[in-house]
């Protein structure tokens, strides 16, 4: 175990002064991102408009990008908030969501790589089709294992100078040198749509308070997940009760637990 006592402090720093983190995430998310924001204790705002996205990234202590349900307008609008948080030097976190399927996606992803993300979140799939690799991935559905995806993510962070988080069974973070695996969740959860495009937002909340430092924000929002996770799975009947459990665990979820419960290894 490592760093376990800085996960349960990252938590309370979190939990006491909420980050207002801008969620740019997809239509599907929006509802459970929030819900999940919320009771893990962090403040979020759903704006996308090209019209205030940029004014309000600078405003904001973080910003996250989901391309999941893509359009013309909403990249106007992530591309200008993304410029507006790298003046203001706030951190934003990229969710390439299946941006292998389609060229708008493919441009729009290599748009958004240009403007030097601080973390990047994906799964397995889409981290190793990042790097030019070929994944099995099918629409937002990884079908790739998270340890083939590992080489693809320590490259890509070198590349990028960014931290990379390739989420599945077991976590995988990195940021070119370092890399730690994060363990826990429940078999459950890819069950509930949307919950790692929830992650991503979760992730730019301990970006928000710790923005020197994004590699431990990073690895503290996994672990926040895997543990929540896995007592909520450990109740759960399925996926319906399992939403429900999910949310009041994160709720609930102290440093204390956090510390005892979290499996964060070397890698």
């Amino acid at each position: 175990m490592q760093d376990q006592v800085n996960l349960g402090a990252l938590l309370d720093a979190m939990r006491g002064n909420p980050p207002l983190v801008q969620c740019i995430t997809n239509f599907v998310a929006m509802n459970i991102a929030a819900n999940v924001m919320l009771a893990a204790g962090a403040s979020p705002a759903m704006v996308h408009a090209e019209e205030e996205a940029g004014e309000f990234a600078a405003i904001s202590g973080a910003l996250t990008v989901n391309i999941g349900t893509l359009s013309p307008g909403w990249l106007a609008g992530m591309l200008a908030a993304v410029r507006s948080a790298n003046h203001a030097g706030k951190p934003w976190v990229l969710d390439p969501v299946a941006h292998y399927a389609t060229a708008f996606r493919r441009k729009a992803v290599a748009q958004l790589l240009e403007l030097r993300p601080t973390i990047i979140r994906g799964n397995a799939s889409e981290i190793i089709a990042l790097t030019g690799g070929n994944s099995r991935g099918q629409g937002v559905d990884s079908r790739d294992p998270v340890e083939m995806a590992e080489d693809s993510a320590r490259q890509l962070a070198s590349r990028h100078g960014c931290v990379v988080a390739v989420t599945g069974a077991t976590d995988f973070v990195t940021d070119g040198h370092k890399a730690q695996r994060v363990e826990g969740g429940s078999p459950l959860m890819p069950r509930i749509t949307a919950l790692g495009c929830s992650l991503t937002c979760l992730v730019g909340a301990f970006a928000a308070t710790a923005p020197g430092n994004p590699f431990d924000a990073t690895v503290a929002a996994l672990a926040v997940f895997a543990v929540a996770g896995e007592q909520a799975g450990a109740a759960a009947d399925g996926p319906g009760s399992f939403s429900w459990r999910f949310l009041d665990v994160l709720a609930t979820l102290d440093a204390e637990t956090l510390t005892a419960k979290a499996r964060v290894v070397l890698a």
